[in-house]
């Protein structure tokens, strides 16, 4: 399942290095997550830029765990 176009614009973000890592992210990885994965990611998708920088920076990391797995895995940006 391709990554649809609501998640898509919710990737868009006024920091730019944001919103580029979000969406080759999305682009590249969200077909291979598992629904829980895609679950967490949406639920990333809630935090404003400032948390999300703080989060994708390793500055701060998230109580939930399937958001720090996550997060893990986009600081990482696996191969496809």
């Amino acid at each position: 399942m391709a990554m649809d176009s609501r998640v898509y614009w919710r990737c868009r973000r006024g920091m730019r290095e944001l919103e580029e890592l979000l969406l080759e992210f999305g682009r590249v990885h969200y077909d291979g997550l598992t629904d829980a994965e895609r679950r967490a990611f949406e639920q990333l998708l809630d935090y404003s830029d400032q948390v999300l920088l703080e989060y994708t920076m390793g500055d701060a990391v998230p109580r939930d765990r399937a958001l720090a797995d996550l997060l893990s895995k986009i600081r990482h940006r696996p191969e496809p």
